[in-house]
């Protein structure tokens, strides 16, 4: 107990700063699935995202944290109605808050309004670990800081287990996001139960057809029980989205409007130019 509230009083920060410069020197010095160019900048646009999702927290973050302890201090949850073990408990409500996080991801894809704001996420091109933090910081607040207040209301899930729970996603999240070779033996092995590399590089492919899949952060066996698990060789995924694809929509600036002003989808090109042509 004494060795996880040292871990957990550990700054998130020094962390998340830790990871990216173990993954991005990483990525400078071994072989690359693919090469591009401009990584310097790549990286400073990205980092972008961060601080200004930091500077959101110092007030959104303690919101959520005065939320999920009220909560607890009431008693409400499902997870209140029975009696488990400490590390049981513990680790049922890790899984929990994972699974909401499926859903949610899922419900990004496919509500329109937070599809605007989740799309920021996968207009990166030229994936790599900076990519673990090109996401809009409203999204991160509104949407998936508010499903951790709804796991707590609905299971009773608490604080310590949502700090465990971000621990090991921020892990994740660079092993996912990185440019670098992974063993294929992975995917059949830990990819049973967990998300590899390969799963989610799937999940950035530009074709909506596997976009639409590989939804979970930390257990695939989501997408495998709910069926939208997909698997593709990493040579056949182009990342991104063809909308995004211009360099003045991949800046920090536009990306950061992008949710609010109508960006035209490749879908939607067919139809206009049929009107073009009634015309």
């Amino acid at each position: 107990m004494e060795i996880l509230d040292a871990v957990l009083n550990i700054n998130p920060n020094y962390l998340i700063i830790g990871l990216l410069a173990l993954f991005f020197t990483l990525e400078q010095i071994a072989k690359t699935p693919f090469v591009f160019k401009s990584r310097g900048m790549h990286l400073a646009q990205n980092i972008l995202f961060q601080l200004v999702l930091t500077v959101l927290n110092l007030f959104f973050v303690a919101l959520q944290v005065y939320c999920i302890e009220w909560l607890n201090a009431h008693k409400i949850g499902l997870l209140y109605l029975v009696e488990i073990p400490f590390w049981a408990k513990l680790f049922l409500s890790v899984v929990l808050y994972d699974l909401t996080t499926y859903w949610i991801h899922r419900a990004s894809h496919k509500v329109p309004v937070l599809w605007r704001l989740h799309r920021v996420h996968h207009s990166d091109t030229t994936m790599d670990s900076s990519t673990t933090f090109r996401f809009h910081p409203l999204e991160l607040i509104l949407i998936y800081q508010t499903g951790n207040i709804l796991t707590a209301l609905i299971f009773g899930t608490d604080v310590m287990a949502m700090a465990v729970y971000y621990l090991f996603l921020y892990v994740f999240f660079f092993l996912e996001h990185s440019n670098l070779n992974y063993p294929s033996w992975l995917n059949n092995s830990l990819g049973l139960i967990f998300v590899m590399p390969d799963h989610h590089r799937v999940h950035h492919h530009q074709e909506q057809y596997y976009t639409d899949s590989n939804f979970a952060d930390i257990f695939i066996i989501w997408d495998r029980i709910f069926g939208t698990y997909k698997l593709i060789p990493v040579a056949d995924i182009r990342y991104g989205l063809k909308e995004f694809e211009s360099e003045k929509k991949q800046s920090f600036l536009y990306l950061m409007k992008s949710p609010f002003i109508h960006v035209e989808s490749e879908t939607e090109k067919p139809i206009e130019e049929n009107r073009n042509q009634d015309s």
